[in-house]
């Protein structure tokens, strides 16, 4: 499969510098580093407390304030506190991020220098609390401020130590130790910041990553959702593991998780077993389930599951009668044009000879002749509303008050109890169709039903389901059904089995119902005749 081109965020700038002002405000200071440089914050305060601790405690026995015992607590006591003062601007200011870190590594700098001083220089070993405050310093800071801060470092400790050998009169030779540790302020704050800006690069990309995947992924949702084949994964032993609404409507059963594939689809199991052995012929299958022709193809994805595509064969049956029948329609169209004119004369002639006529013979050839012309304008009238069958007027249908309605009509209109008709309704559903039309469509549905169906209470039922968006309407009767070998021809134009009928009931109420995006099918579950019409829930206003 070809990639296409990737999903860009517009709102967010792809090559724009990580940090545009150094002391200045900016908002895209990741969360993350307000939290590194919280805990650097709490890490001074516990530092500056266990220097205060340690000296109350033991005054100068572990070299610590070991020169001035007093300033020692003195900076000690003014780092806890201002490291405090810190701690309260970052709960309540997350804004100039480079400033409070700049500050923050200021007084790290000014307040080990001062205790390194006040217990005896550099050979207090305190010089290598900077390299801590440099390191932690450095990953979050630019590499330019997290140079500066080891130039800073590197110049106090220079300082400190100059002020011992102009002061105190210090070897010279004491320089070394402050200048290897001037170098390592630079070295750690380099790597350090080189590591971290490696770190942060990985860590936006694999941001950038994931959001395109996120993206990448809710528009496969969507298009598997949306698509008119089922899909379904299957695990090792055949079990469904997921699948896209399409599949559910097609294998007419409700929730698919965990269930059996092959308990569902006669049939399957077997080429399901005979793939998994290797039989790569045993992929594609033509199934038929409860009179719907199914085409079934078996993919493997290598993580130990499957994927199956069901695709419904009757739809593509019904593609390619369409185009055959289009021609037929616009020819049937005009010739039902040419026939009605003769037809009304006939007629009229035949009202005539009627009215002249006195002997029994000539009333049984008038009642012949006005039976077959009502018989050709019925015929002629299914033509012409095929002619018109593409020009929908959808409205906004609540099926529950439409088919109360619809029902008291019919058995008003047919001369049928009303006592022969159920309606079940598990959820109330609103549709989108044209009302003329599906009036057409559950009058010829219910006029066949009352026809086949025996003459007792509830013989006829009209059952509303609905599975995810989809909607169902079903007719079912308790009569004899449909035989399997003329289930095919159902909604063939021209095919009936009734000798006053015209043959182009089921067909138009199949191409109605295509007109206004649903489907009419047959299904073979049952006993009876069931029809269902599937159509999409509209959505809420």
């Amino acid at each position: 499969m070809q990639e296409g081109p990737r999903l860009q965020d517009a709102s967010r700038p792809q090559d724009a510098p990580r940090y545009a002002r150094l002391f200045g405000r900016d908002d895209r200071t990741p969360v993350s580093f307000w939290i590194s440089l919280r805990y650097l914050n709490i890490y001074r305060m516990v530092v500056a407390t266990l220097f205060l601790g340690s000296t109350l405690l033991f005054d100068d026995m572990l070299n610590l304030g070991s020169f001035q015992l007093n300033l020692f607590r003195l900076v000690s006591m003014l780092y806890l506190l201002v490291a405090a003062v810190f701690h309260g601007l970052l709960r309540n200011l997350r804004d100039l991020f480079n400033l409070q870190l700049s500050l923050q590594l200021g007084l790290d700098i000014v307040a080990i220098t001062m205790l390194m001083y006040a217990s005896g220089g550099i050979h207090s070993g305190l010089g290598v609390m900077l390299l801590i405050a440099l390191t932690g310093a450095a990953l979050v800071a630019p590499q330019r401020l997290a140079l500066l801060y080891a130039a800073l470092a590197a110049i106090a400790l220079l300082l400190e130590q100059s002020y011992w050998v102009l002061r105190f009169n210090a070897s010279t030779q004491n320089f070394l130790q402050p200048g290897l540790l001037a170098i390592g302020c630079f070295a750690s704050a380099g790597i350090t910041g080189w590591l971290a800006q490696r770190v942060a690069a990985n860590e936006s990309l694999a941001r950038q990553r994931g959001h395109e995947l996120e993206t990448q992924q809710r528009i496969n949702q969507l298009v598997v959702a949306d698509m008119q084949d089922g899909v379904l994964v299957l695990d090792l032993q055949g079990r469904v593991t997921q699948y896209n609404p399409q599949a559910q409507r097609l294998l007419g059963a409700g929730s698919l998780l965990g269930l059996e594939l092959a308990r569902l689809l006669p049939g399957f199991g077997e080429r399901w077993l005979a793939w998994r052995a290797g039989d790569s012929t045993a992929a594609h299958a033509d199934l038929d389930l409860r009179g719907r022709g199914l085409r079934l193809r078996l993919m493997e994805t290598g993580q130990d599951l499957a994927v199956l595509f069901v695709e419904d064969t009757t739809r593509a049956r019904e593609e390619a009668q369409r185009l055959k029948l289009a021609a037929l329609g616009r020819l049937t169209a005009n010739i039902a044009h040419e026939i009605r004119n003769p037809l009304a004369a006939i007629s009229h002639a035949a009202e005539l000879l009627d009215e002249e006529s006195r002997g029994r013979g000539r009333s049984r050839l008038t009642r012949i002749i006005h039976d077959n012309t009502r018989r050709l304008e019925r015929l002629v009238s299914d033509v012409l509303q095929l002619n018109r069958r593409d020009r929908v007027a959808a409205d906004r249908i609540l099926l529950a008050v439409w088919l109360a309605a619809f029902v008291e009509d019919f058995a008003a209109n047919e001369a049928v109890p009303a006592s022969r008709f159920g309606v079940e309704i598990s959820r109330e559903a609103m549709i989108e169709f044209d009302r003329e039309h599906l009036r057409q469509v559950l009058w010829n549905l219910l006029r066949n039903a009352v026809r086949h169906a025996p003459q007792q209470d509830g013989s006829v039922r009209i059952v509303l389901n609905t599975y995810g968006d989809q909607v169902e309407l079903n007719v079912i009767d308790n009569g004899t059904g449909v035989a399997r070998e003329i289930q095919g021809l159902l909604f063939e134009p021209f095919f009936t089995t009734e000798n006053q009928g015209t043959g182009l009931g089921l067909y138009l109420a199949r191409e109605l119902c295509a007109a206004n995006q649903a489907a009419l099918e047959y299904v073979d579950d049952m006993q009876g005749a069931h029809f269902r019409v599937l159509c999409r829930e509209a959505p809420t206003a």
